[in-house]
């Protein structure tokens, strides 16, 4: 058998003892949901439609079996969001899945292609009180085994105000774009020749400047971000407008993902038409919007908050690993 010259290629990343403590880790989690009597799901991992999002691009195969004679597209989930919203609209109750997501063009020290994601609903919450739930899990998590200080909840415009000096519901794409410049951040090519929108600069700004500072021995909770990062969030009217949605941070790196979930079909159906032409205007491939989704909103999708939490990069942390791949058995490219 060829082997490349290296004799151990097959061997795991992680240590037997780290895949233990990892093992522990996912039982906690089990513990926490069963004492708050919230049910464990499974859904698909091949779906008819991929991800829309314009920053995720979706793995796709192909369906040759009995019904298929000439082949169908499906694509391995993103994120159980859009099949575990259908079992909500069915009268689920809270529930909750770990799962393994596919994401391409994703690797790195944070990032593998095939990662372990947690996700959670809870019918009659907002995301204040859902922040409230994920501050207790990585509390339980993290809190003791890493010596962490009280947790910490910051706005979006607050974030930026202390840690670049702007705010970012004023500054335009222009303003942005000057400071991000000014301040000698790392500008791809494609922004200076008009392929970046305010959003853009934001994420920009964001990613490079703010979120390394957020979370310094402590959760932080960043909250309210701008209407036009909203997602799949409600968007709280006033001035200005905001998203109410949030992430979680701990040292620098991301952790959680969580809405107020919108629950009007027909704004979700604009959305992911908004969502296409951007796409479109990123040069990356069309991807049809998952109808089943917007059914199960006229259908009638409860009140509701969810967040989605990276288990890796939460094992990682934990263990006091460096990397995702540390705490994984056969990360990329070993897989």
């Amino acid at each position: 058998m060829h082997n490349n010259g290296n004799e151990t290629a097959w061997m795991p990343e992680a240590s037997i003892d780290t895949l233990r403590a990892r093992a522990a880790l996912l039982g906690e989690i089990r513990d926490f949901f069963a004492q708050r009597d919230v049910l464990e799901v499974e859904t698909p991992v091949l779906s008819r439609a991929g991800s829309v999002d314009a920053h995720i691009d979706s793995f796709a195969t192909c369906y040759t079996g009995p019904g298929a004679a000439h082949g169908q597209t499906r694509f391995l989930h993103t994120s159980p969001e859009f099949p575990m919203k259908r079992l909500l609209a069915a009268a689920s109750g809270p529930i909750y899945q770990i799962c393994r997501v596919f994401r391409d063009g994703e690797a790195g020290r944070l990032h593998n292609p095939e990662f372990t994601l947690l996700e959670w609903y809870r019918p009659g919450y907002d995301h204040h009180r859902l922040m409230d739930e994920v501050e207790a899990l990585l509390t339980a998590l993290l809190g003791q085994r890493l010596q962490l200080a009280t947790a910490q909840r910051m706005t979006y415009a607050q974030a930026f105000e202390r840690f670049a000096g702007l705010n970012p519901h004023q500054a335009d794409g222009d303003d942005l774009a000057r400071w991000a410049l000014a301040h000698d951040l790392s500008v791809p090519a494609s922004f200076l020749h008009g392929g970046a929108d305010r959003d853009a600069w934001l994420d920009l700004i964001l990613s490079q400047c703010i979120e390394p500072k957020l979370g310094s021995g402590r959760l932080l909770l960043l909250y309210d971000y701008p209407a036009s990062q909203a997602a799949l969030a409600r968007v709280r009217p006033g001035q200005p407008p905001l998203a109410e949605r949030f992430e979680v941070y701990l040292d620098g790196i991301e952790l959680a993902n969580g809405f107020h979930e919108l629950t009007d079909a027909e704004e979700q159906a604009a959305r992911f038409v908004d969502d296409q032409r951007r796409r479109a205007r990123m040069g990356r491939p069309s991807v049809d919007a998952d109808q089943n989704l917007i059914q199960a909103m006229r259908h009638g999708l409860p009140a509701c908050a969810g967040v989605a939490v990276g288990i890796d990069r939460v094992v990682m942390l934990a263990l006091r690993c460096a990397t995702v791949a540390q705490v994984m058995a056969f990360p990329w490219p070993r897989a």
